[in-house]
C-alpha cells in the first residue's frame, strides 16, 4: 500500500535540475513546483478558503507556535483537526516553531532540551521540545509536520553555525522517535548557513535518519540573494530524488525561479499577502505600487491578462482609492492578486519543465521581472 504522503517525480528539465512532480497527501494531490500561502494563525489574512482555491492555492502552511498558544492544539483537535477548524479541505503543512526561536529570540531561551518561549500574548511559558513540537502537530492533524530545528541568526561564525547544525540533527532524531501518526509525513530540515560542507553533512545525516521529505532551512534570515542561491544549489544534490524538497520562507519571484532551477518542489512565504496589504502588487514587469500618484486615474488592471478578481473587475485607480481611503477591500484584492501571480508563475514553470525549456523560460522571466 502506498504511503499516505508520498512524492511522485514526473519530469526533469534537460538544462537544469528543475523538475515536476506530484505530492500525494490524505487531503489531495499537489502538482509541484508549488507555492504554499502562509496561514500563520489558521487563516491566510483576509482571504476566504474558496478564494484561495480560486487563486490557484492547493496547499497551505500554518504555524505550530502560534496555534499552540491560541487557541491551543487541544481545542483544534476537539473540533475535528486543523482542516475542519479553518474550513480548508486541501493539504496543510505545519512548521515546528524553530523559526520563531530565531525571530522571537528576545522571548526564547534555547538549550539542548529545546526552546522555552515566553508567550507574546500573556507571558506564559511554552516549553517546545522536539517531542512537544511533534505532539502539537499531530494534534493539529496537518498532512506534513516539520522537525524542530535550530535556525541560527546570520551573520555568525562558522563554529556557531556548525553547533546549530549538529543540534538540528540531534533534534531531528528525537522528532522521528516521537512521531506516532502513520497518516502524517515528517520532513527533516537542512541547516548549515552558506557553508557547503555543513549543508552536505547535514543533508546526508538526515537522509540516513530517513524522513518523508526534506526542507532547506536557514535562508531568508539576513543573507544575500547569492547566499540563498548557494544554499539551494549545494543542498539539493544531496537530497533523494524521489522525495519532496521544500525551500522555507522564500517567495520573491526571482528567488522562486532560481529555486526551481535547483530542483526545489515547494515554497512558502508571507511576501505576497504582506506586500498586498501594503499596496504593492507583483507583476511580470516588476512591482506595482498602488499608492503612487501615477495610478490616480489609471484605468488599467494591475496586470494585463490576469484573471484574478482584482484584475478582471477593477482598475489601478480604484484600487489606489481603496488604499488611500483605508478600505479593507484594497488589501484583500491585492493579496489575492499576488497569490494568483505566484501560482501562475510556478504553473508556467511546470509547463516549461515538461516541454524541456525551463532554462529559456527562466532567463526570459528574470529579464522581464528586473532586479
Amino acid at each position: 500500500m502506498p504511503a499516505p504522503v508520498r512524492f511522485e517525480l514526473q519530469a526533469t528539465d534537460p538544462g537544469s535540475a528543475a523538475r515536476t512532480g506530484v505530492l500525494h497527501t490524505p487531503h489531495g494531490a499537489v502538482e509541484t513546483p508549488a507555492f504554499m500561502p502562509v496561514g500563520t494563525q489558521a487563516t491566510v489574512k483576509g482571504v476566504l478558503p474558496e478564494l484561495l482555491r480560486a487563486s490557484g492555492s492547493r496547499m497551505l502552511l500554518a504555524n505550530t507556535y502560534h496555534l499552540a498558544l491560541r487557541p491551543g492544539e487541544g481545542v483544534v483537535a476537539r473540533l475535528g483537526g486543523l482542516h475542519r477548524f479553518m474550513a480548508w479541505d486541501g493539504p496543510i503543512l505545519t512548521d515546528s516553531g524553530g523559526f520563531q526561536a530565531f525571530s522571537m529570540s528576545d522571548r526564547a531561551s534555547l538549550t539542548e532540551r529545546g526552546v522555552a518561549f515566553r508567550s507574546h500574548l500573556d507571558g506564559s511559558l511554552l516549553d517546545l521540545t522536539p517531542e512537544r513540537a511533534i505532539a502539537i502537530q499531530e494534534s493539529l492533524g496537518a498532512d506534513v509536520a516539520m522537525v524542530l530545528d535550530h535556525c541560527p541568526a546570520l551573520p555568525a561564525e562558522k563554529s556557531a553555525i556548525a553547533e546549530a547544525t549538529d543540534r538540528t540533527i540531534r533534534w531531528a532524531r528525537r522528532c522521528k522517535e516521537a512521531r506516532s501518526r502513520a497518516d502524517q509525513a515528517v520532513f527533516g530540515i537542512v541547516q548549515g548557513g552558506a557553508h557547503a560542507d555543513l549543508r552536505r553533512e547535514c543533508a546526508e545525516r538526515l537522509v540516513e535518519l530517513g524522513f518523508d521529505g526534506y526542507a532547506i532551512g536557514g535562508v531568508s534570515v539576513g543573507e544575500s540573494p547569492d547566499e540563498v542561491r548557494k544554499a539551494m544549489e549545494v543542498t539539493s544534490p544531496h537530497l533523494p530524488t524521489d522525495q519532496s524538497r521544500y525551500l522555507m520562507g522564500v517567495g520573491r519571484p526571482q528567488d522562486v525561479l532560481d529555486a526551481i532551477a535547483a530542483g526545489v518542489d515547494l515554497f512558502d512565504c508571507v511576501l505576497p499577502t504582506r506586500n498586498g496589504r501594503n499596496a504593492t502588487c507583483l507583476s511580470m514587469r516588476g512591482p506595482v505600487r498602488l499608492r503612487n500618484a501615477a495610478h490616480k486615474a489609471d484605468p488599467r488592471p494591475i496586470e494585463e491578462g490576469c484573471d484574478c478578481p482584482a484584475c478582471s473587475r477593477f482598475s489601478r485607480s480604484y484600487l489606489r482609492h481603496l488604499f488611500l481611503a483605508g478600505e479593507m477591500l484594497g488589501p484583500i484584492l491585492a493579496s489575492i492578486h499576488n497569490l494568483a501571480f505566484l501560482h501562475r508563475l510556478v504553473r508556467t514553470a511546470r509547463e516549461a519543465i515538461g516541454e524541456g525549456r525551463y532554462v529559456q523560460f527562466r532567463a526570459e522571466a528574470l529579464e522581464a521581472l528586473g532586479p
